[in-house]
């Protein structure tokens, strides 16, 4: 069990990847006492948790409400996640969440509340996007048991408690670690994914060719 957790932590950091979300973070909550930052980083964290766990619950029933076979569904999800970590190892971010540069941040300010910015966009989509909601339902689908769901969920927490910590030493780390060395994470982190992808392909795989033949 400890080494599920472990391994479903990994996919997770991999695909959450708190680091993406630092500068948008702290674009959005310029000018916020740290008081409204901490609350922030908080409800973004939060909606992560309450993301991984209402997929973890429900995924697999909205998959047979759709007719989606769990097989089909591990290729498809497979696959994007495979695209994600070709774009992340080539320094281009995560093709499926929004272009920090092309971002109007100014925009976002006006338009939201300080803890609906926290749910969108800093949570969904930056943090937690189709991919890792993907690799959820994934996880979920091959597990049985309370046991085993439960693993999933406390994982979910472990990361999104790790987002959290992120979210508060945003401006520490982009000054430590700079463009450069966040740059350098992302291609790790893609490597990292690239392996997990393959897993979750060669799952599908399995789960399909029994059905065909």
């Amino acid at each position: 069990m400890n080494t599920e957790i472990i391994k479903i932590i990994l996919a997770f950091m991999v695909l959450i990847n708190p680091f993406s979300a630092l500068t948008l973070f702290l674009d959005l909550t310029r000018g916020y006492s740290m008081n409204n930052r901490r609350k922030v980083a908080r409800v973004a964290c939060l909606t992560i948790f309450i993301t991984i766990s209402f997929f973890t619950v429900a995924g697999e029933t909205l998959l047979k409400a759709l007719g989606i076979s769990i097989g089909s569904f591990q290729l498809a999800g497979g696959i994007l996640v495979f695209l994600i970590s070709l774009n992340m190892m080539n320094g281009e971010g995560n093709p499926v969440k929004p272009d920090q540069e092309n971002f109007d941040v100014d925009h976002v300010q006006d338009a939201l509340p300080t803890m609906a910015s926290a749910v969108v966009p800093i949570a969904i989509p930056m943090m937690i996007g189709p991919g890792g909601i993907s690799t959820v339902i994934i996880y979920s689908s091959q597990v049985s048991g309370i046991l085993q769901v439960s693993a999933i969920i406390i994982a979910g927490l472990f990361i999104s408690l790790f987002c959290y910590l992120a979210l508060m030493a945003a401006g520490r780390i982009s000054r430590l670690l700079g463009d450069t060395g966040l740059n350098i994470m992302s291609r790790i982190m893609g490597m990292l994914l690239a392996a997990v992808s393959i897993e979750i392909i060669v799952s599908g795989l399995r789960t399909l060719f029994p059905a065909l033949i």
